[in-house]
């Protein structure tokens, strides 16, 4: 009995030790981030609505787009026409496999005790970033590089459909960043002493901007398209986390409203962020 309880109590003592080695820095609450991500799962499904129910272009909207272009910005003008479908294959190589990088986080020893918690969190962050760009995407109307392609690589009919329209903004960009930024943040939250920190962020850095620079060569997007994605992306990437840290006390979400410059009224959540 003696040896029983000596081993139980062992056992007991070697749990609570690993607990407090692999305590969490987030916290998750079932109530709050069930609203928020169901309604950016919701956003989302309701932006790809909107995609699908866009409509083609006329012929004498595709012809005032093409006679516009040269009243395109100087930072986006040089891209008018790109159309390259390696760049297009090439991009979606990074682009898939950073869906896949916070998997490596399961690796992690102060991580792993924490997997529902650490999918919770990238389900929302991911789902944020559908919901932000999907809806976008269905409401603006933008073409893309190879809109403009009169090469004869690209046809007519690619040319004047509703998938032309979806320039603004990068989607693949903006996912590939909120990836990639979750996956970095994650692991350098639940591991603050770790060397090579550097390494991990010039990474989640990179991948992104990749697959930016095929996006733009391949004639999807142009380089505010991209911009845009990626900095919504590492934004909702990095911040998901943040804002779920413990008594984390610099960041804070709450609602808010009042009266616009023009006399509307108006509801919504704001994010503060204390230096």
């Amino acid at each position: 009995m003696t040896k029983i309880t000596t081993l139980a109590l062992a056992i007991v003592f070697s749990i609570a030790m690993h607990a407090q080695k692999s305590q969490s820095p987030y916290e998750w609450d079932w109530t709050k981030d069930g609203i928020w991500t169901g309604a950016a799962l919701g956003g989302t499904v309701g932006g790809f609505l909107l995609i699908q129910n866009k409509d083609d272009l006329t012929e004498a909207e595709f012809a005032a787009e093409i006679a516009n272009q040269d009243n395109i910005n100087f930072i986006d003008k040089w891209a008018v026409g790109n159309h390259s479908e390696s760049a297009n294959m090439v991009s979606d190589i990074p682009f898939f496999l950073s869906f896949a990088a916070p998997i490596g986080l399961l690796f992690d020893d102060e991580t792993n005790d924490h997997t529902a918690q650490v999918l919770g969190l990238y389900l929302e962050s991911m789902a944020t970033t559908g919901a932000m760009y999907t809806i976008t995407a269905g409401l603006v109307n933008r073409s893309r590089p190879y809109v403009y392609d009169d090469s004869g690589d690209t046809t007519l009919r690619r040319r004047m459909s509703s998938n032309g329209q979806r320039s603004f903004y990068s989607g693949h960009v903006a996912a590939t960043a909120t990836a990639t930024f979750f996956t970095a943040k994650v692991l350098t939250d639940f591991n603050p002493e770790m060397k090579g920190q550097a390494l991990v962020w010039t990474g989640a850095a990179v991948i992104p901007a990749a697959v930016g620079y095929f996006r733009i060569q391949g004639g999807q997007h142009f380089l505010t398209d991209v911009l845009l994605g990626y900095g919504l992306g590492a934004v909702t990437g990095y911040l998901v986390p943040e804002l779920h840290k413990t008594e984390n006390t610099n960041v804070s979400l709450y609602p808010t409203g009042g009266i616009n410059l023009v006399g509307d009224e108006y509801k919504a959540m704001a994010v503060r962020y204390t230096f």
